[in-house]
């Protein structure tokens, strides 16, 4: 344990630079070309032998064990957002309108980091499969992955992903046992109306009024419909209608996100939303159409890979640094992969002053760069102590066979 420590923080300028390499350069999902890339040659650098692209911008490599023995993966994100970065950092975004505003610069500098500190290491039995994945912001890169075969050859038994978190402080993480992202589903609703003079409402019919009304009555179906042991989250994220001050509008288009814990409370809440729009648009003799995108599913971080994390973060980072949370209303493609395989999704601290404690996707959103050997040295333990629990019930194995 003491050596993957040391050689992670040994790395810190490596990582550093390699973090702000990738946050210079944002690339948004599957156009991910000069971050793939990069990333296939410094695994080439640091002497893997085995490297492919998939999922069009996405790579796997793979560090295989002296020894047959289970496949446990490790995975990044790539991809940025289409947001303009508004700090003043001397490593900001150099492309317009987009910017590493969620933490995947970090992420893959982590992942890169582990690597080479698995590279480092005696691989007994089995392998450790090291995944950079495009896409996650939206586009479900890592279904794209498992299409392309992620899973299998050889055949993964386990996977192991983190993300940052800029409301925890640096040196500590978290984890959310069983359920522990929502169901994430998009919606759009255009109410359509008949346009005409704005002096003349009578002989129109108001999409805009009417849309007021629809907003308010959909806030209900959380507050009135949903059990308040439950938990659900309708949010109207966008309204876009009208061409002039002095018109009624002929359309409005609403856009929002649906999120719940149970696949039950996400039909219920889509049933009411269609009845409350049909109802308030009947009354005023308007029109509608909504349409549901399906979004990510939970994620499930499997209950006995807990332990397993555990002591990895009294080993890497002290006593008492790990916390047990709650679910987490947001969305991760994460969940792909834990739909296959177990799977264990733990969040790591990075904030260490107020420019590195605002919330993910916001324009100011930074790391403590501190965090970045941390997150390294975690994963690579990770992966390490889930071979070494194979091996430990091989060896009691062959024992009780003699």
């Amino acid at each position: 344990m003491d050596h993957v420590e040391h050689s992670s923080l040994q790395g810190m300028d490596t990582l550093v630079k390699w973090r702000r390499q990738f946050h210079r350069y944002p690339e948004l999902g599957f156009e991910e070309v000069e971050t793939s890339n990069f990333i296939r040659d410094v695994l080439l650098k640091l002497g893997l032998k085995e490297v492919r692209n998939v999922a069009k911008t996405g790579i796997e490599a793979i560090i295989r064990g002296k020894e047959k023995g289970p496949t446990v993966m490790l995975r990044a994100d790539m991809d940025a957002l289409p947001f303009q970065e508004e700090t003043n950092t001397t490593y900001c975004s150099t492309v317009n309108e987009k910017a590493h505003l969620c933490g995947h610069d970090a992420h893959m500098a982590m992942l890169l980091g582990a690597t080479k500190i698995l590279m480092d290491e005696e691989i007994e039995h089995g392998n450790i499969k090291i995944i950079f994945q495009p896409a996650e912001e939206g586009l479900a890169g890592a279904k794209s992955m498992i299409r392309d075969g992620v899973l299998h050859n050889p055949d993964v038994k386990a996977i192991i992903g983190l993300h940052v978190d800029p409301s925890m402080p640096s040196g500590f993480i978290s984890v959310c046992p069983n359920t522990c992202t929502a169901y994430s589903d998009r919606f759009e609703l255009k109410v359509i109306g008949e346009s005409g003079h704005a002096a003349r409402p009578h002989l129109t019919v108001d999409p805009i009024s009417i849309s007021g009304e629809i907003i308010s009555a959909l806030q209900q179906i959380v507050s009135r419909k949903v059990n308040p042991l439950s938990s659900a989250v309708l949010t109207i994220g966008k309204i876009q209608g009208g061409h002039a001050k002095n018109a009624i509008a002929p359309s409005v288009k609403i856009e929002g996100t649906i999120r719940t814990f149970s696949r039950e409370n996400r039909e219920m809440i889509v049933k009411y939303m269609d009845q409350v729009t049909k109802g308030i648009c009947e009354g005023f003799d308007a029109n509608f159409e909504l349409k549901l995108i399906e979004g990510y599913p939970p994620v499930i971080n499997d209950p006995n890979l807990i332990p397993l994390l555990d002591k990895v973060s009294k080993g890497v980072l002290g006593e008492n640094k790990m916390s047990i949370v709650e679910p987490s209303m947001g969305a991760e493609d994460f969940a792909y992969y834990t739909q296959k395989i177990p799977g264990l999704f733990y969040r790591l601290g990075t904030s260490n002053s107020a420019e590195t404690s605002y919330p993910l996707h916001h324009p100011k959103f930074n790391i403590d760069e501190g965090a970045l050997p941390l997150g390294a040295a975690t994963l690579a333990q990770c992966a390490l102590n889930y071979l070494q629990l194979f091996t430990i019930t091989r060896q009691d194995t062959v024992l009780m066979n003699h």
